[in-house]
């Protein structure tokens, strides 16, 4: 059985002895801001609140992707972590792979994963996909029945070949992790043991993670008013510094850039990559977001204001040493 252990489960080093960073950690990129599926617990799964935002719903051209990629030649240091996924179903994306393999063939990147529904899953898209050298694979399952997942995603599947299709992408996974999890509060004591005895022997890890508001301004009856937990189970701890804006960035589908991947309706947009390189965004805007977050003026982006992932989805924590990077960060325009 795979081990049971949540995605972010590796040795940490202190965030906040390492900031600022030159280099973003890690790089969110959207192969596809449409998903296959409506899911209750997602904003993408309802269409009139998503036409509301004017958000565009298209998949990333391959050749704005090819231009993201020269861009990190700007960057002095490699990027940890690519990860291929923000707000659909990075599968739609017909050159999904190809974005796999162009990133690879960077060599300024050390791992690429995605976060999949896994729906779109077959024996030759299996192949291309891991051919394409991908390092992880994240797999949300939404139920552990037929019935189930068509309750929680509002389509229709076929359970049986949902789960064959997984054993095929496992099987021939290579050097590829595989991680598959699923939502704890979803799912009953029987149904939790049920998803561990169908996709414990497909994965190298699986975990149940909760429920928490991932996104600013949606609710839904699904999602409970308060938590026990965070995200990955950990305790829920109040900060003043968001931790995520310092090592990540993100880039829309439609190669604009928000500040961190909770902006889904693109409100909190700090520029575009087809008009001004990642680099630049990283050094200006983004900096710009960090002085304000560090003198305890956060509430100055409305859509941090509201957000509560700061408190229940990060594992990071850096207010005990904000005003040593505020610091260091003053110096450096002094200079």
């Amino acid at each position: 059985m795979g081990t049971v252990k949540n995605r972010l489960a590796e040795e940490r080093d202190q965030l906040g002895n390492q900031l600022p960073l030159r280099t973003p950690f890690v790089l969110v990129v959207d192969p596809s801001s449409i998903c296959n599926l409506r899911c209750r617990f997602c904003p993408s799964g309802y269409d009139d609140l998503i036409k509301k935002t004017g958000r565009q719903q298209k998949v990333m051209d391959l050749e704005l992707f090819q231009k993201f990629v020269e861009q990190l030649l700007e960057f002095p240091e490699d990027i940890k972590v690519l990860r291929l996924y923000k707000e659909g179903e990075p599968l739609v994306n017909p050159n999904f792979e190809e974005m796999v393999a162009c990133a690879k063939r960077s060599k300024k990147i050390k791992r690429i994963d995605t976060t999949t529904n896994g729906l779109l899953f077959s024996k030759e898209r299996n192949r291309r996909i891991i051919d394409a050298g991908i390092d992880q694979i994240n797999i949300s399952v939404n139920g552990v029945s037929s019935q189930q997942m068509k309750y929680y995603t509002n389509r229709e599947v076929d359970f049986q070949a949902y789960t064959e299709n997984i054993r095929d992408l496992y099987q021939h996974k290579g050097d590829c992790l595989i991680y598959i999890k699923a939502i704890q509060d979803n799912l009953t004591e029987e149904e939790q043991e049920k998803f561990f005895d169908i996709f414990g022997e497909i994965s190298d890890r699986i975990f149940l993670e909760r429920l928490a508001p991932a996104w600013p301004d949606f609710e839904a009856d699904c999602i409970p008013d308060s938590f026990e937990t965070g995200h990955y189970g950990q305790k829920i701890e109040p900060r003043t510094v968001c931790p995520y804006i310092f090592y990540t960035i993100v880039v829309n589908a439609d190669g604009s850039v928000s500040s961190c991947v909770g902006d889904w309706k693109h409100e909190q947009v700090l520029g575009d990559i087809k008009k001004e390189s990642l680099y630049s965004i990283w050094n200006t805007t983004m900096r710009d977001m960090w002085l304000h977050h560090l003198k305890g003026c956060k509430d100055d982006y409305s859509m941090c204001r509201r957000c509560k992932v700061i408190t229940h989805g990060c594992l990071d924590n850096i207010d005990d040493v904000k005003d040593n990077i505020l610091k260091i960060l003053e110096q450096d325009y002094e200079s």
